[in-house]
This record gives C-alpha cells, structure tokens and sequence, in this order.
C-alpha cells in the first residue's frame, strides 16, 4: 500500500495563512482526506492539521528598519525549511504570496530537488511595479495561480504556466447581510437613508482620512437632516474613530460587529481604499473611495517604485471604468468627494447600475461556481498527477 501523499506548503503572513488554510481544507474534501501536508503557516493552516515547522510570526515583518536585522534568522530559517524538505520528500512545495522568503525557499527547492513540482500562490504585482520579476518567477517556478484574471499573460509570455483561480473576496460571505434585522436592532426605519463611513483598517488612514469624512459629513448636512450613519471598524482602531465620530453630524453609530449587515442596510458608502471596497462589491454597496498616503511614500511610489496603475480598486480595474469613484491624494479632499456622494445619495437609477457593474466584476473575480480554494486544489492535484506520468 503506498504511502499518502505529502504537500509541503508555506505561508509568510496572515493573509497567505488565510488563503492556505483554505487550499488545505480544499484539498483535503477533493483528495477525499488522501493528502498529509508539511511546512510552515499560522492559525487557520494549524486548524487543517499542519504541525508549522517554527511560528510564522518570525516571517511576518514589514519594512527596511525591521528587516534588516532579521536577515540572518530568516536566512537560517530557509536553510531549515529546505532540509526539512529534503528529508520528508513532498510531492509539491506551495508557497503562498510572501516572495522574499518563499522565494527563497523555491530557489534552494530548485538548485536541490529539482524532481519537486514548485508551486506558487498570489502572483506579484508585476502589473503596477518591477515588470521583470515576471522572468524572475518564470526562471524558478514550474506553475503559478493568481488571484486576478489579468495576470496570467503577463508571467505565460515568459514562459511559465500561469492558471486564474479567483479571488478569495469571493468567499467573505459580504453578500449575506441581512438589511431588514440591521434596521430593527438599531431603529432604522425602512425608508431612512443610510451612509456607512470605513475610514481605514489602520492607524496611518485613519489619521488621514477621518478629518476628510468628518467633514464631507458636515457638508451634507444641511440638505439632509434625515441622513444616519453607520461606521463599521475595528477593536483597534475603535477608541480613535468614536473620538473623531462624536464630532460629526447625524448622530454616527460606530460598530465593532455587525459589519455586514450594515453593508446590506446601507444606502451606499464612503470608504478607504483596500480589501474592504471587494467587500462593499460583493454585498452591492455603491461606494466612493478615497485614500491618502503619506507625501513621502507617495514620492517614493511614483518616483522609484514606478507604479503605472490606472484604477487603485480592483472593481474597476475589472471594468475599466469608474464603477467605485476614486479620490485619490491631492484629489481626497471633502471638496471633491461630497458632490459625488451627494448625487449617489440621490440617485436610485445610479445606484442600480452600480450594483450591475459591482456584481459583473465580482464574477470576473471568480464569484459562482467552484470557491477560489477549490479550484487551486484541483490545480494542484492535476498537476501533481500530470507530473508523475511518465
């Protein structure tokens, strides 16, 4: 009787945890339990039964001051892995997102045991910077999966077999919000026009942003007495948004839970840019987006980072339109974005076409059918079997 199978599988951060705990779970169902897996992951690949080989958390550093001197940990990190590797003899390496270690990692796999089919999950962004690191993967990898359906040709024509599986926005559950029973907890009547304000996930945009929203609030008030507002966030950031929110008209509520139903009862939205206008997509909310980075990250992005990227939310990108209005740097400005809003306020033929377009771009990102999750599992298995023919 032979042996069952063993993936190798490695995620850096958190939200390449998230997508690997899916991708396990769905291998799992699809190899009908046939598949032990290896490797290094958090909190939800724990919950699939990995045993990581050391925390993930020594992975998940951000910026040059707090990278520098974890260079020798995690260069010793990759040599473990490797040899962990090599000892158990996997029939695939995954590596999901995080390319400064996983890449590392896919390199040493490749120079060692080149008989060891080397898959990628998350494609970089080579379509906004560094166009050469397309090459770069192609020169390592045997097969690649992204999450956007643009991406493909740019790694295929360098040579590397490139499949879309979607995007894991598609499987939040954002459109599951119950309007009706948001309304009655909080005394909303049906009919009540409802504005839900998302200043940001972190510290660096709320600072930024709140000042902005506060005041676009201000500037809609005298027309619209009748206006509530919602401001869905999060633990951390709660004390700082009820402080600027106690300052704003309609009488905010600021929620810790909840946040999709507020989606589902809202009217439509003023949010920050990032993975919650997918979520504001996904339940057709009508949103404007607006987003500020500092002046100097803004100059280094545009100067030596070189991003060439027309849209900054994805549902536009989809569609090549402004779907999700953007107000973006010197253009995020309450001055700007309140006529817009204003209008998609009042605007119910708006608001519908909006949906319609939302709900085309979320089935472009691989809404229906098969989860993302599900379909990179049967990626990887055909894979896997294609590699053994002889």
């Amino acid at each position: 009787m032979s042996p069952v199978p063993l993936i190798y599988i490695i995620a850096g951060e958190p939200s390449g945890d998230l997508l690997g705990g899916r991708l396990m779970a769905a291998l799992h169902a699809a190899s009908h339990g046939q598949i032990r897996f290896a490797g290094i992951g958090g909190t939800h690949m724990r919950e699939q039964g990995l045993d990581s080989l050391f925390p993930m958390t020594e992975l998940t550093v951000m910026g040059l001051t707090e990278v520098l001197p974890r260079i020798p940990r995690i260069l010793r990190r990759v040599r473990e892995t490797l040899e962990d590797m090599g000892q158990r003899q996997p029939v695939a390496l995954i590596t999901i997102d995080s390319w400064g270690f996983t890449g590392r990692v896919q390199k040493g796999c490749q120079k060692r045991y080149s008989h060891i089919p080397r898959i990628h999950y998350v494609a970089p962004m080579v379509w906004a910077w560094k166009p050469k690191r397309a090459a770069k993967l192609a020169g390592v990898l045997d097969l690649l999966m992204t999450l956007l359906p643009f991406e493909p040709p740019f790694f295929e024509k360098e040579g590397l077999r490139t499949l879309h599986v979607g995007h894991p926005v598609v499987e939040c559950g954002a459109e599951k919000g119950d309007a009706a029973a948001f309304r009655r907890r909080h005394g909303l009547a049906e009919d009540t026009p409802l504005l839900a304000v998302l200043p940001g996930s972190r510290h660096s945009e709320t600072a930024k942003l709140l000042p902005v929203f506060g005041e676009v609030l201000r500037r809609l008030q005298p027309e619209r007495p009748d206006l509530r507002v919602v401001v869905p966030t999060l633990p951390h950031l709660a004390p700082e948004v009820r402080a600027a929110a106690a300052g704003w008209p309609f009488q905010p509520l600021v929620l810790e839970t909840e946040k999709y139903d507020a989606f589902a009862a809202a009217t439509c939205a003023l949010a920050a840019s990032g993975t919650v206008a997918l979520e504001l997509a996904m339940a057709g909310l009508p949103t404007v987006i607006a987003y500020r980075l500092s002046v100097l990250t803004a100059f280094v992005a545009r100067s030596f980072f070189g991003f060439k990227i027309k849209w900054a939310t994805l549902v536009n990108m989809m569609l090549d339109r402004p779907v999700m209005p953007e107000f973006l740097q010197e253009d995020c400005t309450a001055e700007a974005i309140t006529p817009i809003l204003s209008k998609m306020l009042d605007d119910s033929v708006d608001r519908q076409q909006r949906r319609a377009d939302m709900a085309a771009a979320m089935v472009k990102l691989g809404f229906g059918g098969a989860s993302p999750a599900q379909r990179a599992a049967q990626v990887v298995l055909d894979y896997i079997a294609e590699r053994k023919t002889p």
